[in-house]
């Protein structure tokens, strides 16, 4: 046993050995592996399937989820990270919904932010802990109820900050830095809508063959009854937010949500939605995984991060991705499917022909425009996910299908 860990450590340490294709396919008793994803249905802010429901009780609703579909112990949950944006008091809202659904006193809880990305912050969060050995088992959660809490944007900024430019375009509102994407990089209003249209059409195949039913779990939420303000609950099972029958010419009459920005380009048809939806990924070593005999799903890689200019914040996956497939080793070629989080079709268009991107092998399945920002799993050996990120950044990151 003692040869053949030397023999791992060893292998870590070879110039070259860990990158490629090739590399990434091989299995390590090292890997960070993947045991359990799954997500909530994805519902409209304000009218879905969640709008009577509380931050805490969606929190609460995915925690009773995972501790029941991990089948193991929760008590070997070392960590938990739970990613969300604005959610009130957060750390609070997250810690007690995680005791009251039955998490250990015992295991520790934290709460990470990075904008858009953060539900992919708090799977590279709990994998790097994996990695260097400080865990063996820890859970990851994103959540986002913009019902419950709106973004209002930032706070004012004082004199001395608002004297820097870049700070001043880091307070933009999200749809004034997609209409700079579309007038810097000269991306069309029917380029836009082509793609918003592909990406409900591409949703609304996926749904009707059932693709989404393997990654949804049915949630518990509540229904108020505006007349007595009575709550009961009722069980969401489908995301409401696709629409079918949606095409091109269909998006080009829809008026322009920011006309007194940029070319005004950015509609309500082809930016994405405003969601409530939660997921959980649960991680461990692969060495962990098969002592305890649960089923893996897949292994986390790496995940790489960038900056970029905060006016246009949308074109950071094509910054981000080149970054996550240097370091893995990777060409594009070697990638199966590219996920883009369509934050505004804006930057999907731009990110997808700056990368040079087949259109077959991105969004496969619809992506944030028909969805809001789901985290789910998709066919192929390898994946890349990504994102920009309010503010002025961008993430991807590299997963292997068992």
């Amino acid at each position: 046993m003692s040869i053949e860990r030397v023999k791992q450590v060893a292998s870590h340490l070879a110039p070259g050995t860990n990158k490629g294709r090739a590399a990434l396919l091989r299995n390590s008793p090292d890997d960070v592996v993947i045991t359990m994803a799954f997500r909530s249905p994805l519902c409209k802010a304000k009218k879905g399937g969640f709008k009577d429901t509380k931050s805490d009780e969606m929190l609460y609703e995915t925690f009773k989820q995972a501790i029941a579909r991990s089948t193991i112990d929760p008590s070997l949950i070392q960590d938990i990270t739970v990613g969300t944006v604005v959610t009130e008091g957060a750390p609070y809202q997250a810690r007690y919904a995680a005791l009251a659904a039955g998490i250990p006193e015992t295991t520790p809880l934290q709460v990470i932010n990075r904008w858009c990305s953060s539900g992919l912050m708090a799977v590279t969060d709990i994998s790097n802990k994996i990695r260097v050995g400080q865990i063996e088992v820890g859970l990851a959660v994103g959540f986002e109820s913009m019902t419950d809490n709106p973004d209002r944007g930032g706070p004012q900024q004082s004199d001395v900050v608002k004297a820097s430019q870049l700070a001043c375009d880091a307070f933009m509102p999200m749809g004034w830095t997609s209409e700079n994407v579309a007038a810097d990089f000269d991306i069309s209003r029917d380029e836009m809508d082509a793609f918003a249209a592909l990406s409900f059409q591409r949703a609304e195949k996926a749904d009707k063959e059932g693709v989404f039913a393997s990654e949804i779990v049915p949630f518990t939420a509540y229904v108020k009854d505006p007349a007595t303000g009575q709550r009961t609950t009722k069980i969401v099972t489908k995301d409401d937010g696709i629409r079918y029958g949606t095409t091109k010419e269909g998006l080009l009459k829809v008026k322009p949500a920011f006309p007194q920005w940029g070319r005004g380009q950015t509609t309500g048809g082809n930016a994405s939605q405003i969601t409530d939806g939660s997921a959980a990924v649960l991680l461990m070593t692969r060495r962990k995984a098969e002592q305890l005999g649960v089923k893996i799903l897949a292994k986390h890689v790496t995940t790489s991060v960038c900056g970029l200019a905060p006016r246009v914040m949308g074109i950071g996956p094509s910054i981000a991705i080149p970054m996550v497939l240097e370091a893995t080793g990777l060409t594009k070629d070697d990638v199966d499917i590219f996920e883009i989080n369509e934050a505004f079709a804006s930057m999907y268009v731009y990110c997808v022909k700056k990368l040079g991107l087949d259109i077959n092998k991105v969004n496969v399945n619809g992506g944030a425009i028909a969805l809001g920002h789901p985290l789910d799993k998709r066919n192929g050996k390898i994946l890349v996910t990504s994102m920009c990120i309010g503010t002025g950044m961008g993430a991807a990151a590299v997963f292997v299908a068992e």
